[in-house]
């Protein structure tokens, strides 16, 4: 079998940190006097840069949307300083394809030095050989280039990507980028067409890694 490479989302799918976002999203609205509805959650998770921009621009009701997208990341920074909460089966799947020989990345919306910092709290930084960030693109997910930027440092053809992902926006973005997505959702459900997307879906990703190990 050829050697495959394995791309990581972090948000909601290594660390349970979506549910602080939609927290500081939520003060920050409230500071404000609105009120988010739900779906606001769907539409921003997995998204970054102008992309994320245009969202809170929607919701907001504000003609701009960056200084809100830095307070909300800088609230989540300062929690996630303290500690960082792993979803069940994060560092055991990790570590299962890290003994296998495979190659690593972390493919996330978020700023390079966001994702230094949850991996160095979390002791998990030494596992992976790259790191894609939100701030080292032009265009954030659903668009591809986060995944193939991974790939491209991991000297990987897409082809043998394996990309983890929670939400549909990633799911979207590995599918474009001609990987094989995995979804393990967090806050949002897939839909029928993101199932048909999906080269697998599970629970968590306790139930992923026992795939792949009768799998390997």
């Amino acid at each position: 079998m050829r050697k495959q490479s394995v791309i990581f989302d972090m948000d909601g799918t290594l660390f349970d940190t979506e549910a602080i976002f939609q927290q500081e999203w939520n003060r920050l609205a409230k500071e404000r006097g609105l009120s988010l509805p739900d779906h606001f959650k769907y539409k921003i998770c997995g998204t970054s840069g102008e992309a994320m921009n245009r969202i809170i621009e929607k919701f907001y009701h504000v003609p701009e949307g960056s200084e809100i997208q830095r307070l909300c990341k800088e609230g989540v920074a300062r929690r996630l300083a303290k500690s960082v909460p792993e979803k069940p089966g994060c560092r055991e799947m990790i570590s299962f394809f890290h003994e296998k020989g495979w190659p690593l990345a972390i493919g996330s919306s978020s700023p390079a030095a966001q994702i230094q910092a949850n991996l160095s709290v979390t002791g998990l930084l030494p596992f992976f050989d790259a790191i894609a960030s939100g701030d080292e693109v032009q265009r954030g997910k659903p668009a591809p280039d986060i995944f193939l930027l991974a790939a491209r440092k991991l000297g990987a053809s897409p082809k043998d990507c394996y990309v983890f992902e929670d939400s549909p926006n990633g799911i979207l973005a590995a599918y474009a980028a001609g990987m094989k997505p995995v979804m393990v959702p967090d806050l949002m459900p897939a839909t029928e067409d993101i199932r048909q997307k999906c080269f697998a879906l599970f629970h968590t990703l306790t139930e992923a890694r026992l795939f792949f190990m009768k799998r390997l």
